[in-house]
């Protein structure tokens, strides 16, 4: 399956305003994307241009159907997981060190070991500040009367409430105004005590951001190139 070069192209779209300028250092380093989704995208079609390369040597592409027992241990690793983090929620995220996942990680982020452990810190944030939350008491109160309102005066409780009964029940049992005060001071906590994880993601993002236009800038120079060739 081959990548679309859009992506790769609209990472190079300010260098074609400006021209490919060099310095006394040398050629200058592609522009990147300013939006988040944008540098998103570009880390994303990096990472699969890289799988894509891993995978294609061993003779094997990412198939849209069908589970390839093969494909998949090339792709995600084989054996036991070795990289292991257990969040303060209780779960635990594994992954491997092998697999052309890995390596394309490698490749991106320079440390993979480093971007898995920081990267399900950093993703968890808010489900942490959300269980912190779930354990406040007066949040379990609130959750209480919300559940006492929401019970139907007759018969079993259903599994999940009419929208509208819920919604009404948030705000008569201060749930809502509960949950809108407290989310967003505890996530701000969770986030000032994970301060070093969060600068680390930053910096490895960072560089994953700059090999990646590295990576899309040679690969659009390269096809730029063979369809502007001839033969004689």
């Amino acid at each position: 399956m081959r990548l679309p070069r859009a992506l790769c192209a609209a990472a190079l779209a300010v260098l074609a305003l400006t021209g490919c300028a060099t310095t006394a250092a040398g050629p200058a380093r592609p522009a990147l994307p300013a939006g988040e989704r944008a540098r998103d995208d570009l880390i994303d079609t990096a990472q699969r241009l890289l799988v894509d390369r891993c995978l294609a040597r061993q003779g094997l592409t990412l198939g849209p159907d069908g589970r390839d027992p093969r494909l998949e241990g090339a792709l995600f690793g084989r054996g036991r997981p070795e990289l292991s983090v257990t969040l303060a929620t209780g779960y635990t995220v594994t992954a491997h060190t092998d697999g052309c996942l890995a390596a394309a990680q490698r490749e991106l982020y320079g440390d993979q070991r480093r971007w898995f452990r920081t990267r399900v810190v950093v993703d968890n944030l808010r489900a942490e500040a959300q269980q912190r939350m779930r354990n406040d008491p007066d949040y379990r109160a609130a959750t209480a009367r919300w559940a006492r309102c929401s019970a139907p005066a007759r018969g079993p409780r259903p599994r999940r409430p009419d929208p509208v009964v819920a919604e009404r029940c948030a705000r008569r049992s201060g749930l809502a105004a509960l949950r809108a005060r407290l989310e967003p001071a505890l996530l701000a906590r969770v986030r000032a005590e994970h301060r070093g994880p969060l600068t680390t993601y930053r910096q490895l993002r960072t560089r994953a951001l700059r090999r990646a236009a590295d990576l899309c800038a040679t690969r659009t120079v390269r096809a730029t190139g063979q369809k502007g060739s001839t033969t004689s």
